[in-house]
């Protein structure tokens, strides 16, 4: 079950790579096929109208519309075969995780490699879940699959951890409650991730602004619809994370005798569910813009990336169980 498991990782890898680069082709052929929809418009500058002209005017709009027909069928094509290798990828993943989970008789979320694996599974399924009913924002997924990519090959390359058995501490029920929300959350909280740097890119392309992710900003849905997906996403994380932080404080008191210490991990879970407070009662506010809430909540995903990977490999703390050597 373990290798299968391993197996079943580097094909969701795979997968989240041709979701990629079919999500590129998709941002390329619609770039082209504004060129070939432009194209008419430029011939019929001087063009003949009879046989002396070589071309008439509705043969070179014919030709024109076809062209941008065929790279807008091809776009679309490239859009479906993305979503439906990121399907792919996301059954591939849970297999890896299930079998993850059979192998070592308990839920795998025992180490960093498989809380990442779990974290990012749950943006992937969250992605899809968005995607299903807002199939409008589908260019997002070339950002989300990019982030899928980066992270499951970081734990498959870097974080991977053999199964061992849970640590002393972490034989507990509350390990279930604790770790569940809190895996839970930071999964929503990467989907939140994306579309909030998309609503920069694209706010910015909307201003006028022509700066270096011009050509990927203008392929990019409306910039109210990237913010509204970003605050719905964290308006629903933030309880499930609040939860989890009192859930974690609860299992603090029975396995230390003490609800809170200002450990390292502790420490930065109260600094990331600040921020994100910040981000939401900013958003709240009407006095302040909306690129300057979004920056919140993009800080505060980089203090739960901090709280995940910069804690647990540079830190020593009560919750050290990353795993790594």
């Amino acid at each position: 079950m373990s290798a299968l498991s391993d197996q079943l990782v580097s094909f969701a890898i795979l997968a989240y790579l041709v979701a990629m680069i079919s999500h590129a082709v998709e941002y390329a052929l619609g770039n082209s096929r504004a060129r070939v929809a432009a194209a008419p418009a430029r011939e019929l500058v001087g063009a003949g109208v009879g046989a002396a002209g070589g071309s008439t005017p509705d043969a070179s709009v014919d030709t024109g519309a076809a062209a941008a027909e065929r790279t807008a069928r091809r776009a679309r094509l490239g859009g479906l075969v993305a979503v439906a290798a990121t399907a792919l990828g996301a059954l591939l993943h849970l297999g890896a995780l299930v079998t993850r989970g059979l192998a070592a008789d308990r839920m795998p979320w025992g180490n960093m490699y498989e809380f990442v694996l779990t974290g990012t599974w749950i943006g992937v399924a969250a992605w899809l879940a968005v995607l299903w009913k807002l199939p409008q924002l589908r260019r997002l997924g070339l950002f989300m699959s990019l982030v899928m990519v980066l992270l499951v090959a970081t734990a498959e390359l870097v974080l991977y951890t053999p199964i061992v058995p849970l640590v002393p501490a972490l034989n507990s029920y509350w390990f279930v409650i604790h770790v569940s929300t809190i895996v839970f959350a930071s999964g929503i909280f990467l989907l939140g991730a994306v579309p909030a740097v998309a609503f920069l890119m694209r706010s910015g392309y909307e201003q006028g602004r022509r700066s270096f992710p011009y050509t990927l900003a203008k392929r990019l849905p409306p910039a109210a619809a990237l913010e509204r997906l970003t605050f719905v996403l964290h308006a629903f994380a933030f309880p499930v994370f609040t939860f989890a932080v009192i859930a974690g404080a609860i299992w603090a008191e029975a396995a230390w005798g003490r609800p809170w210490g200002w450990d390292p991990k502790e420490t930065w879970s109260f600094i990331s569910w600040v921020i994100y407070a910040g981000y939401l009662h900013a958003r709240a506010t009407p006095s302040v813009k909306r690129n300057v809430a979004t920056w919140l909540a993009i800080v505060g995903f980089l203090t739960m990336l901090m709280n995940l990977f910069g804690v647990n490999i540079f830190f020593e703390g009560l919750h050290s169980y990353g795993g790594l050597d």
